[in-house]
């Protein structure tokens, strides 16, 4: 039984592997020399038009691309700057970006549909895995459909309205928040790292209105049909894995926690769901509402919901012992002792579930983007008793670099040579991967790292964590990296880390990824200091070993004096991102003159040709 399992499950992720295939040939239409009779293409285009026109927005190369990018990637920053560059207000703005959202859960929806379709007639898997692909697709349209009235009232609706009564400044927000204790408490009373509730303003008094009552209609239709899923699995049987009660058990919490009507019951309730979900190992993942990046102030939990599969033909790369080795050394070097943190690190490394795939379909927030890869549950007392999950998409990323036509921009910074030797580890996938290992799963690796229970609520009073988190995360593989150092990887990592800290630029105004955003600032102060860019009105790259070894101490020693100062005394770490950026009007920049030269230099390309393929 298991063995024609995961012979299925081979063939379930190929059609998944040209689901994508088929979306990525929406980047044909930009080839210079496509066939001008293939009538795919030509109603692909077609399609693409009508998105724009729905839209209101002029139809022409530039915003082509930005509307495919929306389709195929779901990111939203390249369509909304051509709405600015359009004329849209603020609210023409919101007005369009909800248009959009809706075109693209329809667009993904019905292929969702046609995929689970395909994997029934073939009756591929189980009868019990079929069933948990139908169910959660069901449960997902609901998810959809709440995802607007979501949005309007968190993002486009309290958190406005924070922004203008306190004159943008959001220390004022967070001191309001934490003075008129207004997060979700977490199961000791403490204020929560996130909430599963809505902030109401009336008649000038604040309060706490849980998903339940906020959204009423929206989550008894998501219980709905969670009941009918439950119900429907009841009476099978899972014959490879034996999971079938832990999968009821899953989905029973998350229909509790979407009820609970108690504020403080919320958080305990989701962490029911977590502790629930780290029982299911199967290759076959639900994402749940686990992320809170769009809601800068009060960390709103985003209505996710997704299927997953493991590629079967993974091979494990040990990523996971190098960096516990290179943990433990940093620790050593630093010589503070915290038991806890130190502790509560190694276990969650060593419970770590690696799951390495595809997703198979996506719905709600997830239409507004897909992660690369993952480490959840974000409740540390939950992760302290199961340990965590990571996931990671490495083939999905890989497919889409490539398919991506290469950019006028990257050339102007760059310079031609450089972006052809860029190009060239696409053509090599085992070093692709291998880098992606470091970079990318090495990442989520090192979110668990300097950690316990309490160091995000301790740490996030002036709602700066996250701000920070995401580029410890990034540079814990890097050390991992530097610890194990291999000699054929060191100039592709090098490579890889200084595109994407440039690249990161293009998110200076989208607000739901401004911790990546500073990420990028970071990195890029990095890059400064060590020589390996320098800025006289163009770009100068040295990658050189030289560089390369004054980049690796400036990294080894930042990321000492961040855990050490910071994550294990669980201080605030505003006072570290001050060293770096500052917040000039509504955007954050760098300190450092020259890397902020370069960056406002960045961004005014961007406008002008972020979206301009090279001929």
């Amino acid at each position: 039984m298991k063995e024609k399992f995961f012979k299925d499950l081979k063939r379930v992720y190929q059609l998944v592997e040209f689901e994508q295939k088929e979306l990525q040939k929406f980047y044909d239409i930009f080839k210079p020399h496509r066939s001008l009779v293939d009538t795919k293409l030509i109603d692909l285009e077609i399609l693409v038009d009508d998105f724009l026109v729905l839209l209101n927005l002029p139809v022409n190369g530039e915003s082509r691309l930005a509307a495919v990018n929306r389709i195929v990637n779901l990111r939203e920053d390249s369509l909304v700057q051509v709405m600015k560059e359009a004329g849209f207000d603020e609210e023409d703005i919101i007005k369009a970006k909800e248009e959009a959202y809706l075109w693209i859960s329809k667009f993904y929806i019905e292929r969702f549909e046609r995929l689970i379709s395909k994997i029934e007639d073939e009756n591929l898997l189980t009868p019990f895995y079929r069933e948990i692909l139908k169910g959660a697709h069901k449960v997902g349209v609901a998810m959809s459909s709440w995802q607007s009235s979501w949005t309007a009232q968190i993002i486009n609706g309290v958190n406005r309205e924070l922004y203008r009564l306190f004159n943008s400044d959001e220390e004022k927000i967070y001191k309001l928040l934490n003075e008129k204790n207004l997060f979700d408490p977490d199961i000791d009373g403490e204020p929560g790292d996130r909430s599963y509730s809505v902030l109401r303003i009336k008649d000038g008094k604040f309060e706490s209105i849980p998903y339940s009552k906020a959204f009423e209609e929206e989550v008894k239709e998501v219980c709905r049909r969670l009941e009918r899923f439950i119900l429907d699995l009841r009476g099978l049987k899972d014959e490879v894995f034996f999971l079938e009660n832990a999968w009821i058990s899953y989905f029973t919490k998350i229909k509790e926690a979407l009820l609970e009507e108690k504020i403080e019951n919320l958080i305990p309730k989701w962490a029911d769901v977590d502790r629930a979900w780290m029982k299911i190992t199967s290759p076959i993942q639900i994402g749940h509402p686990l992320e809170y990046y769009e809601d800068h102030y009060r960390k709103a939990v985003a209505l996710e919901w997704d299927i997953r599969i493991v590629n079967p033909d993974y091979q494990d790369n040990r990523t996971k012992i190098k960096i516990e080795k290179a943990f433990k050394k940093i620790y050593l070097d630093i010589g503070k002792n915290r038991d806890s943190i130190y502790e509560n690190s190694i276990k969650n490394l060593n419970r770590v579930q690696l799951y390495i795939g595809r997703p198979l379909s996506w719905y709600g927030a997830e239409f507004n983007g897909l992660f690369s890869a993952q480490v959840v549950p974000n409740d540390e007392k939950v992760s302290k008793e199961e340990g965590k999950k990571i996931f990671a998409y490495a083939d999905m990323i890989l497919e889409l670099q490539k398919s991506k036509p290469p950019m006028k921009i990257t050339k102007e910074v760059f310079g031609a040579k450089l972006v052809k030797k860029f190009r060239k580890v696409l053509e090599t996938p085992q070093i692709w991967h291998k880098v992606y290992d470091i970079t990318t799963i090495g990442h989520e690796y090192g979110h668990i790292l300097w950690m316990d229970e309490s160091s995000e609520s301790l740490m996030n009073r002036t709602g700066q964590f996250k701000n920070v988190e995401e580029f410890k995360a990034t540079v814990g593989g890097l050390i991992a990296f530097f610890t194990f150092e291999e000699e054929e990887l060191w100039e592709y990592v090098m490579e890889d880390t200084l595109q994407r800290a440039v690249s990161l630029i293009s998110w200076m105004e989208t607000s739901e990824v401004l911790p990546y955003y500073i990420e990028g600032l970071l990195h890029l102060k990095g890059l400064f200091d060590s020589k390996v860019l320098r800025f006289e009105k163009r770009l100068e790259v040295d990658i050189s070993k030289d560089s390369y070894e004054r980049l690796k101490e400036w990294y080894i020693n930042i990321y000492k004096s961040l855990v050490a100062d910071y994550y294990l005394e669980k201080s605030d770490p505003k006072k570290f991102l001050d060293n770096y950026v500052e917040k000039v009007g509504k955007r954050y920049l760098p300190k450092d003159e020259k890397v902020k030269e370069f960056v406002l230099y960045y961004w005014e390309l961007y406008k002008k040709i972020g979206r301009v393929i090279e001929e």
